[in-house]
């Protein structure tokens, strides 16, 4: 799986972060998403595609590899 992140469309809700902290970020500049992993491991895809699917922005996408 791939992520990305649209930082043109991001509100900075923080609610990726909140969700998935090892993938999801926020820029201390301006408090919009920022990517740790665009490839996250197995363990945290469950928890990645809930914050993809709840960002009110809809700034996250998922694809497979």
């Amino acid at each position: 799986m791939r992520i990305t992140a649209d930082r043109e469309a991001c509100i900075g809700s923080g609610l990726c972060v909140l969700i998935e902290p090892a993938v999801f970020d926020q820029s201390d500049d301006d408090g919009l998403v920022e990517l740790l992993d665009e490839g996250p491991l197995t363990d945290t895809v469950g928890t990645v595609e809930d914050a993809v699917q709840r960002c009110p922005a809809a700034a996250l996408g998922s694809y497979p590899d």
